[in-house]
């Protein structure tokens, strides 16, 4: 793809395909915001839309001005995924970002071996066959790392610290074709687990009506504390989770500082609008003439560990003194 077919002497206007897990609710938006309505907040107050539309802007795209967009949004339902890819391709955007995990690059790449996609994914990439290599993707994939496999077991360390007590740590899975990286993570996991010391009890929720039950199920097999898995399924619901583990009086972990914000307790990952914003640095690349196979896949070299004291209050906690030192945020 060259910069000539975009720009050529018609000056036809790219279009890209935003193909997304997740809700425009949870996304910050139906669309990209207007430039100019985002850029005097703090970056840590920007949606994914908002930080995407920065990286795009840096690379000289404005949706509306020389760029379009097509928006699809499974909503938290992965299953309705491939039928979205499918339509963007039929629509022949001119490249495609698949964000919010495996489940929605996996789509993107089955619908199209041509058109470039560039993804925002957890876990793995190369083991999911997504690229051959994260330095030299090949193919028509390049995209961000937002949760690497070795992060999830950091975050069994830090809720073990904040309760020292718990000999039984709860892990909240969400089982679905779609992410057939699941039963590696769970490996990953009890492996953490064995290396602490601690039992690990794996939950599964399919639906958020399931919620409930698992944490009932905590509760029968003396669990102490719970981490919940890095995946967009979670995310779209992370206002329900968030209250049914209040309710339960439940120490929880997330993977982003929105489930702590929205009064979770604990979240340690890397910073969303870093991804999003790298993603519209590379669809604005690729717009010009970039191909996905020369840009590496990204994984993230920033974390941040985000503490909420005061849902801490809830189940009795006392937050040491070690995790305060470390934490990047800490909501009074």
């Amino acid at each position: 793809m060259t910069a000539a077919r975009h720009l050529g002497a018609q000056q036809k206007t790219p279009v890209i395909g935003w193909l997304s897990a997740l809700s425009p609710a949870v996304q910050g938006g139906s669309r990209m915001p207007e430039p100019g309505t985002y850029e005097s907040l703090p970056e840590d107050a920007w949606s994914p839309l908002a930080a995407f539309a920065k990286g795009l802007s840096e690379s000289g795209y404005v949706e509306k001005k020389n760029v379009a967009t097509e928006y699809r949004w499974a909503e938290g339902h992965y299953d309705q995924l491939p039928t979205l890819a499918a339509d963007l391709v039929g629509r022949k955007v001119d490249v495609i970002v698949a964000v919010a995990g495996t489940a929605s690059a996996r789509a993107a790449h089955q619908a199209t071996s041509t058109i470039p996609i560039v993804f925002t994914s957890a876990g793995d990439p190369v083991a999911d066959g997504l690229v051959t290599s994260l330095a030299r993707p090949r193919g028509n994939l390049t995209g961000f790392v937002y949760s690497p496999a070795d992060l999830d077991p950091k975050r069994l360390e830090f809720i073990s610290e904040l309760v020292p007590t718990a000999g039984i740590i709860g892990l909240l899975v969400h089982p679905s074709e779609q992410n057939p990286g699941a039963e590696k993570y769970k490996r990953v996991m009890q492996d953490a687990a064995r290396a602490k010391g601690v039992e690990l009890i794996i939950l599964e929720a399919r639906s958020e009506d399931e919620f409930d039950a698992a944490f009932a199920s905590l509760a029968r097999g003396h669990a102490g504390a719970l981490v919940v898995a890095s995946d967009p399924f979670f995310t779209q619901r992370r206002e329900q989770l968030v209250a049914v583990a209040a309710r339960h009086a439940v120490p929880t972990i997330y993977h982003l500082r929105s489930f702590v914000t929205a009064g979770g307790l604990l979240s340690y990952g890397s910073r969303s609008r870093d991804l999003y914003r790298g993603a519209g640095i590379y669809i604005g690349r690729i717009l010009a003439g970039a191909k996905p196979a020369d840009l590496p896949v990204q994984q993230p070299t920033t974390f941040e560990l985000v503490v909420n004291l005061k849902t801490a209050t809830a189940p009795g906690l006392t937050v040491p003194p070690s995790i305060l030192a470390r934490a990047d945020e800490v909501i009074e």
